[in-house]
Parts: C-alpha cells; structure tokens; sequence
C-alpha cells in the first residue's frame, strides 16, 4: 500500500500498473499532475501475513488540488501472486 501511494505521489504510472491486479487494470493510466499528495494513514489492515494470500487496508490519504484540501478514505483489497502483492479493487468510504 505505501509503496502504491509513493507511485501516486511520484506520479509513477508504469509501478502502479505493475502492482494492478490484470484481473481489473486499467489499459490506461493518467494521473493530474496539480495533484500534489500531502499523507497517508493506513487505518486497518486484515490478512496480509506472510503465508496468505489476500489482504486488505483501510487507510486515509490526503491531498490537494486547486489549493482545496481532499481526502481519499478507502479499504483497498490486495491478492498475492506469485510472491507480489497486487491491488484488486478497493471501496471508498464517504465522511473520512
């Protein structure tokens, strides 16, 4: 999670697509470079040990756009294969 979350502050669209699950990556990848990313803060995590194979986090990031203040709050789910963590999907939380 906090290395997808440097990609995303780095603007880094070939590690983010890299880390995408196949299952639902995107053929595409744009992110706004006015985005300027200010935290995260990882709420809760479930699975994700070393022997499983599906994990989630729930976590908070900040940022800016415009000189407005947002926030990201999401439970981002992850699946292992073949050694790699990928992200599959998350659901975004309203009232972060």
């Amino acid at each position: 999670m906090r290395s997808r979350y440097t990609a995303f502050v780095l603007l880094d669209t070939d590690y983010l697509r890299n880390t995408w699950h196949p299952r639902t990556r995107p053929p595409r990848l744009e992110l706004d470079p006015r985005q300027r990313w200010l935290g995260l803060t990882i709420r809760r995590t479930e699975g994700g040990d070393a022997d499983a194979l599906w994990g989630e986090v729930e976590f908070v990031a900040r940022f800016k756009r415009d000189g407005r203040g947002h926030r990201l709050h999401e439970t981002s789910r992850f699946e292992r294969i073949d050694g790699r963590w990928l992200y599959v999907d998350g659901e975004v939380s309203t009232g972060a």
